[in-house]
């Protein structure tokens, strides 16, 4: 790494620092204040509380990451062209380009670490975090139904099998009076009524099991119904994640809904597998699907969208800067939730709508960059 370069990530990432942890107090200290009589109204102590956010971190740090990289950017920019680094710079021969190279891969290394933050961690922390609060309402029938989820119905179109549960544990998996209805290639259907289910090894096995057979030929039983006390089915591939995801997006009905649903690549997927034909929540899946994809990628349009702002700023005070990130994160805010809001309504195409606030700003960014002097 050139002497050059180590310089300017120095000076990025300083602010930066300071930024992030800035904003992370912020965001905690403001959230903890709005929260703080549920807290107190279900007896948390300071060790939950601390746990609680340690769940919610990620989800916060995906939201403040671009902003605070954005806001650092135009600092660090704006101040290097205060002191005419950034003249003294490309007086020696260093393109735009190339002096933003380093901004470049840091936000390259960004946008790779909020892909991975947003797939692994984030879609599991709003419900880890809904966890620990039920574990405080013991008795209250609200704790209950958090734990719980209610006559359940679940179909896998693939394999044309039907899930029927009186109730289904969200964190355990465990099914209470499950029944599999299931119809199979050559049009025999099974029926499995057991008193309960649980997911052991990689396959679900029933407890006090009724198993009946349906011949294709004629809508009756044969042979009698057979009565078993445990009966294993690795036969069947859905796991409790898939239906955890399947409670979760049956849930996405109403627009603040599913504005607010943290959704993964692998759950989306999966959810679209498992109902091929359905169009009803189409649109809304697949702009969440294109939204997860595109999502990250905006640590590297705040570098094209910093370098004219800051690079350009020669004597303006470094308060400009600061103000110009704002402006531009709230535009860019504004332009993102309404693409994602046509989208999920059916109003653009999907990937459209993911994609174009990025594409917008990034190419502006680009084209604001070639025409600084």
């Amino acid at each position: 790494m050139r002497l050059l370069d180590r310089y300017l990530l120095r000076e990025l990432l300083i602010p930066f620092g300071y930024c992030l942890c800035g904003f992370l107090i912020f965001w905690d200290s403001f959230d903890l204040f709005s929260e703080l009589s549920s807290f107190q109204k279900y007896k948390l102590t300071t060790q939950d509380v601390l746990t609680y956010y340690g769940i919610k971190t990620p989800e916060i740090l995906i939201t403040i990451l671009p902003i605070c990289f954005l806001l650092a950017l135009l600092y660090t920019l704006t101040s290097l062209a205060r002191h005419h680094e950034i003249t003294a710079i490309r007086a020696a021969g260093v393109g735009m380009f190339r002096l933003a190279l380093p901004y470049l891969g840091v936000g390259l290394l960004l946008s790779l670490a909020v892909f991975a933050v947003n797939e692994l961690w984030v879609p599991q922390s709003l419900e880890a975090a809904e966890s620990l609060l039920a574990r405080h309402q013991t008795g209250s029938s609200r704790a209950v139904q958090r734990q719980t989820e209610d006559n359940l119905t679940f179909y896998n179109s693939g394999e044309r099998r039907w899930w029927i549960i009186e109730s289904y544990h969200l964190a355990t998996g465990n099914m209470l009076n499950p029944k599999v209805v299931w119809l199979l290639p050559d049009g025999t259907r099974q029926d499995i009524l057991a008193e309960g289910a649980a997911y052991i090894d990689g396959a679900w096995v029933f407890t006090n099991v009724h198993l009946m057979v349906y011949s294709a030929a004629a809508d009756t039983v044969f042979p009698t119904p057979q009565q078993r006390d445990m009966l294993s089915m690795p036969v069947f591939k859905e796991t409790p994640e898939q239906i955890r995801s399947e409670i979760k997006i049956s849930k996405l009905d109403s627009p603040k809904a599913q504005r607010k649903a943290q959704l993964s690549i692998r759950e989306v997927l999966e959810y679209k597998r498992l109902h091929p034909g359905e169009r009803g929540r189409a649109a809304m899946l697949d702009t969440k699907l294109h939204g997860r994809l595109a999502a990250p990628w905006t640590c590297l349009v705040v570098v094209l969208i910093g370098l004219p702002f800051g690079a350009a700023s020669g004597r303006r005070n470094v308060v400009a800067g600061v103000a110009s990130s704002i402006s531009i994160c709230f535009v860019y805010f504004v332009v993102q939730q309404l693409a994602l809001a046509l989208g999920t309504g059916g109003t653009v195409p999907p990937w459209v709508a993911a994609w174009a606030p990025n594409a917008l700003f990034g190419l502006t960014g680009l084209v604001l960059t070639m025409r600084v002097r």
